[in-house]
């Protein structure tokens, strides 16, 4: 298995569509009050890291704005890049419409998995696709990075730095508001 540099992991904060159960993809819409506040809580985990190592972690960001707006708080004045390869994953026809209705349109499609969904949305990206881009990615980086993303596309990069299949997509947490950290082939959630 490749040796990743150490990974600071972040889920944007919430915004006004994940509030309503709205899907993004690679639509966007702004952080809530509550998202506001999650972002300081990573801004507050990441704060002594950052201090300690600045000149050793690569700071980067989803270029979606819900991503852009967190990473402004976590990172604070300290500059970052965009990297589109960390885009959230394109769900295609079901972008910007709410999840129960799609569930009442598509049941059989939401009743396979949790997730599962997310292969088969009509003219979505799909996981293999996602896998690909994210390890682009991945590959680019040089050394350690903090990196703000999105709730798939945070799962896709652990699932690739682990060594793990796209079938245990599900089984892993994301928290917005946590941190998530990749080392030594190991992950740990700071909340």
């Amino acid at each position: 298995m490749r040796e990743w540099p150490d990974l600071w992991l972040m889920r944007h904060g919430q915004t006004e569509w994940n509030a309503a159960g709205r899907m993004q993809g690679h639509l966007d819409s702004p952080l809530t009050a509550l998202g506001r506040e999650q972002a300081r809580r990573q801004a507050a985990i990441m704060a002594p890291i950052l201090d300690a190592r600045a000149d050793d972690i690569a700071l980067i960001s989803s270029p979606l704005g819900r991503a852009v707006e967190t990473a402004n708080i976590v990172f604070g004045n300290r500059p970052f890049q965009l990297q589109p390869d960390f885009r959230e994953i394109s769900v295609g026809a079901f972008e910007g419409r709410t999840h129960p209705d799609l569930e009442a349109e598509f049941p059989d499609l939401f009743s396979r998995s949790w997730l599962g969904w997310y292969d088969l949305a009509p003219d979505g990206e799909g996981l293999s696709r996602l896998r690909e881009r994210v390890n682009a990615g991945l590959s680019a980086l040089t050394g350690p990075a903090a990196i703000v993303c999105h709730g798939i596309t945070l799962r896709m990069i652990r699932l690739i730095v682990l060594g793990w299949a796209n079938d245990r997509l599900e089984e892993m947490e994301v928290r917005q508001g946590a941190v998530h950290l990749l080392r030594a082939g190991q992950e740990k959630m700071i909340v």
